[in-house]
């Protein structure tokens, strides 16, 4: 706002100085008149051209305003009150008022209608009314009042502003805990919770043969080694937690992911004892993946094949990963019942059924489509999950 003010007084003073400069006297008169412009001028230019390096300046020292005003009352004595300068001293109490409050424009206003008061009964050329003498030191009083109002509604807007900063913080510093929470729960549901019910069902299935007429000493120890190792693995997915999640150890290159996607395709089929089997597909080659990224592919790929084992009743489960043209592409199909064709993922978290939600918010988390639903099959279930080339080099980045 001052800024303008003083654009104003800019144009105000270039038309107005050829007439103070045509009317002053020879002399000393004169090159006092050419000084006061040049000094007003370049005042203004300099305020207005750089109001955040000098604005500051005029802020702490009203004393530089007062001395403006006395080089514009030069002005104004040698060009007229009849001349542009006199919206220039009107200007002079809106900046007192935008700058220094109530206390400046009250004294700003005072000083500025004295001069015109001066001007107007030192003037041999004009003789205005009582009323045409009183109107521009009345502006003055109503422009003083002006720049105080609008110092002090900009001042409540900028405690609005800083208010409102602080509840968006506030918010942002909210909904930064409420995603952390997510995460940790759906860590903590793909992770640690599933790896326990694989120990208690390991264990389970150890305490039958044990408890068997003709117990299997070989099937007992696999059976045990199957339980320290499921133990273990939960342990693990512990410390990893504890460590917010940042050094699981997964691989860094897509080769790697796609070897321990096999892996725990593997190790799934062993544990539940449903047949799984992976294929790779399209170029097995990947480029480099971030440890964060690889590990959200797996936990996706790893969730698909945890909830056809305990929801679907299948015969097998089919696992297949790679990229083709510009995705990179991780399938996992069962041919167990399939889905109801109007379930929702409102009703699956309403219902505390957390794995497909889980899945599809890590999917959205990486940028990739995860489409779940039969596919081109006739029956059963497919997980398909396409993760661009371009996210993948913009995370590695």
């Amino acid at each position: 706002m001052c800024r303008q003010v003083f654009g104003f007084r800019l144009a105000m003073i270039a038309l107005a100085a050829p007439a103070a400069l045509l009317n002053a006297a020879p002399g000393l008169s004169a090159r006092l008149v050419a000084a006061a412009v040049l000094v007003t001028f370049m005042g203004s230019y300099v305020l207005f051209r750089d109001w955040e390096r000098f604005g500051p300046l005029l802020l702490r020292h009203p004393t530089l305003l007062a001395a403006d005003t006395l080089f514009g009352a030069l002005l104004l004595i040698s060009a007229g009150p009849d001349t542009t300068l006199a919206y220039v001293s009107v200007c002079t109490p809106l900046l007192a008022g935008l700058v220094y409050g109530w206390r400046g424009a009250g004294c700003f206003a005072s000083l500025q209608g004295l001069i015109l008061v001066t001007v107007y009964a030192s003037s041999k050329d004009l003789h205005p009314t009582v009323a045409e003498a009183l109107l521009l030191p009345g502006l003055c009083v109503v422009t003083g009042a002006m720049g105080v109002t609008l110092r002090n509604l900009m001042l409540r807007f900028g405690a609005a502003t800083q208010a409102l900063t602080t509840v968006q913080a506030r918010l942002a510093a909210t909904e930064a805990v409420s995603a952390e929470r997510a995460r940790l729960a759906r860590e903590m549901h793909d992770s640690v919770a599933k790896t326990l019910h694989g120990v208690a069902l390991a264990a389970d299935s150890l305490a039958t043969s044990a408890g068997a007429a003709h117990t299997d000493p070989a099937r007992i120890r696999q059976q045990a080694d199957l339980v320290a190792r499921s133990a273990r693995r939960a342990a693990a997915e512990s410390r990893e937690l504890l460590a917010d999640l940042r050094r699981q150890e997964t691989p860094d290159h897509g080769t790697d992911v796609m070897a321990e996607l096999a892996a725990r395709t593997a190790d799934f089929s062993t544990r539940t004892g449903l047949p799984a089997t992976y294929h790779p597909t399209g170029d097995h080659h990947l480029p480099p993946l971030p440890p964060p990224v690889a590990r959200q592919l797996l936990t996706i790929a790893t969730e698909a094949m945890e909830n056809a084992h305990r929801h679907a009743s299948p015969t097998r489960v089919d696992v297949s990963g790679g990229v083709e043209g510009d995705l990179l592409r991780i399938t996992v199909y069962d041919d167990g019942r399939g889905l109801p064709h109007d379930l929702t993922l409102e009703q699956l978290r309403r219902a505390g059924h957390f794995g497909l939600v889980g899945m599809v918010e890590r999917a959205a988390a990486l940028g990739a489509r995860i489409r779940i639903g039969r596919g081109d099959h006739p029956k059963g279930t497919e997980v398909r999950l396409e993760l661009p080339l371009a996210t993948i080099r913009e995370e590695a980045a």
